[in-house]
């Protein structure tokens, strides 16, 4: 176990529940394990069983259906989830872990990690707003020195860098919320 899930599992035995730290939620889920056993119970709203979560999770690692994995292949995961990676969540107060019943804790709630994915095909969200900003301000730019035809008013040019700004911020919410771990059906890695 990591230095910084010790001292948080300390802290939540001594009665005292606080938080995770940006770099406890990192460290606990820098394992695809964690974060698929986490993906794979956050979908469900109430008890899900260790045997659930197992076999969902060799389906994901193995690309797939839960009916087509093979008993080695449950087996591996099995025996990690529920000796390392269930009982390391269970500690940091993420979930609640007893007799083969896996349950989202208290810490759960405040746990709003999603991943930034980006495809190879794209471009990171920054980028693609420093771009959409220099070429809105080349535009209004433009426009002061009066390029366009005068039949177009000042005013509009305004309005169409305010209607791309709020379109792509919409698309933004909606692509992160996607990306967050038990939003999907399949955790957000293998979706791109």
């Amino acid at each position: 176990m990591t230095d910084s899930i010790q001292s948080q599992s300390e802290n939540r035995s001594s009665g005292t529940p606080e938080p995770l730290s940006r770099d406890e939620i990192f460290d606990l889920l820098s394992n695809h394990r964690r974060r698929y056993a986490l993906h794979a119970v956050k979908r469900i709203d109430g008890d899900v069983e260790i045997a659930d979560i197992t076999e969902q999770v060799a389906a994901w690692e193995n690309g797939k259906s839960r009916e087509e994995i093979t008993s080695q292949e449950r087996h591996r995961v099995y025996t990690s989830i529920q000796q390392t990676h269930l009982p390391a969540m269970n500690r940091a107060g993420i979930i609640e872990y007893d007799n083969g019943t896996v349950t989202l804790a208290d810490g759960a709630e405040n746990l709003e990690v999603y991943m930034d994915i980006v495809p190879e095909q794209s471009i990171p969200w920054g980028e693609y707003y420093l771009g959409l900003a220099a070429v809105s301000g080349a535009l209004l730019a433009a426009v002061s020195a009066g390029v366009f035809p005068e039949s177009i008013p000042a005013l509009a040019w305004g309005w169409l860098v305010v209607v791309l700004f709020a379109g792509s911020a919409l698309y933004h919410v909606v692509q992160s919320r996607r990306m967050r771990l038990g939003a999907t059906d399949t955790p957000p890695e293998i979706d791109t």
